[in-house]
């Protein structure tokens, strides 16, 4: 009777743990089936490890990527398939951000009741092909990026990062070339940067909140002033400013009085609260790299930080987000690379601050850029040139438009090319010049 009894439950441990396999492979069935069906030893899916079904186009049907029987295809022009290559990415998976690898279940068709399908899926993505190759070309060579979305939809139109290569030719660079610098990175999600005179927004942000006397603030700058002990340098002479005639100038003498001020820790609050300290997911899929504005501990270090210097490292993606909320008076509608695809929205900053701060930025352009150097565009922007400590600076241009049918959020990054005006600001107006033009379409 015992050996029975010991039989019985030896069998039934026995059917316990089948039942327990069977339900860890079903839940990883729902929740990996996708990636099993992608692997590259599916030969369903792979003809002699190319890819054989699946297509990506971007917003208006132009082809991005496409596979046929025997081979893989992206765009018929050079240019928008080095434009797009860091979104659409390659077949090996250099670029670990991008479609191809965080969605390669879609592109291939996958469902967990049919499995995958003979033709594949048709990804649309919302970037388009012709403000793409805009930005690529408007670079120039310099390493950096370009990001363009529509703040009410979250639709982004164009997100660029350089250096990058042909995919259609595959690598034929040494990796190890300087020129070639984070090739397999994109930008736009992946790297942060010292942000320079654009995080003085973020600064101004924080006094208009905090100073009662904001408005009525005035401060001197002769060239430079010391500052809690420090040199703090600017690149004019300015006399007697206001706050907003600073931010205008960029006077880095006020935004270090207002910095010191302020206090480190307030500055780096609000750095967290307009969420660029924060990783970011893209499509709840790509991951974005966290900026960093550690609070400065004396008022000298804050006077740097107030200015975007100091540690200060801002992301390109997340900073577009903050663009976005102060043109869409303090709601930030998350930004989307799947074209239908809405990824909710929340409140970064208050109505009346984000008016206020798109007024200032409007006062930039109309009395120190130069709107005729933007025709046409109801622009609202900051310049950036952050200084990097190896006598290079990062070109920096950031805002928004206004303009009818265009609604769009804008981030320039040229790293170590040079001024935000002198070299970010024309490559935004080139990029911005064909969104407009296409924006009809």
């Amino acid at each position: 009777m015992k050996k029975v009894t010991k039989r019985a439950f030896a069998v039934l441990l026995l059917a316990a743990l089948v039942v327990a396999g069977m339900g860890v492979y079903l839940f990883r069935l729902v929740t990996d089936g996708g990636d099993w069906a992608a692997f590259y030893a599916n030969d369903s899916v792979y003809t002699n490890g190319v890819l054989n079904r699946g297509s990506v186009t971007d917003r208006n049907g132009v082809v991005l990527a496409s596979a046929g029987e025997d081979a893989f295809h992206y765009a018929d022009d050079s240019t928008v398939r080095r434009a797009c290559l860091h979104v659409v990415g390659d077949l090996d998976g250099n670029i670990g951000t991008s479609v191809l690898s965080i969605f390669r279940d879609r592109f291939i068709d996958y469902s967990f009741f049919t499995g995958t399908t003979t033709k594949g899926g048709a990804m649309k993505l919302t970037v388009d092909a012709e403000v793409s190759a805009a930005a690529y070309d408007a670079l120039n060579g310099h390493r950096g990026t370009v990001l363009v979305y529509n703040y009410r939809t979250g639709e982004v139109l164009c997100m660029v990062s350089t250096p990058g290569w042909d995919p259609e030719q595959g690598i034929t660079f040494d990796v190890s070339d300087p020129a070639y610098e984070g090739a397999f990175i994109n930008r736009a999600v992946s790297s942060t940067f010292t942000p320079g005179s654009v995080f003085k927004l973020v600064t101004v942000a924080a006094a208009l909140e905090t100073m009662p006397d904001f408005w009525q603030k005035t401060y001197t700058c002769e060239g430079s002033d010391i500052i809690g002990g420090q040199k703090i340098n600017c690149a004019g002479h300015h006399g007697t400013l206001t706050v907003e005639q600073g931010l205008a100038c960029s006077c880095n003498v006020v935004f270090g009085h207002l910095g010191a001020e302020l206090g480190g820790a307030l500055i780096s609050q609000y750095a967290e609260k307009f969420g660029l300290t924060t990783a970011h997911a893209l499509n709840a899929d790509i991951p974005t790299a966290a900026g960093s504005v550690p609070a400065a501990e004396n008022a000298g270090d804050a006077a740097w930080e107030a200015i975007g210097q100091y540690r200060d490292l801002v992301n390109p993606y997340a900073f577009l987000r903050f663009m976005g909320a102060i043109a869409n008076g303090g709601k930030v509608v998350e930004p989307s690379i799947l074209y239908g695809k809405s990824n909710g929205s929340e409140q970064l900053m208050s109505a009346a601050t984000a008016q206020t701060l798109s007024e200032l930025m409007s006062y930039n352009v109309q009395y120190e850029y130069g709107p005729s150097n933007y025709p046409g565009l109801d622009l609202h922007a900051k310049t950036g040139t952050a200084e990097v400590g190896d006598g290079t600076s990062h070109a920096w241009f950031a805002g928004f438009i206004t303009n009818e049918n265009a609604p769009y959020a804008f981030v320039v990054m040229a790293e170590r090319a040079g001024s935000g005006y002198g070299v970010a600001a024309p490559i935004a107006n080139t990029v911005l010049q064909k969104a407009v033009s296409v924006s009809g379409n």
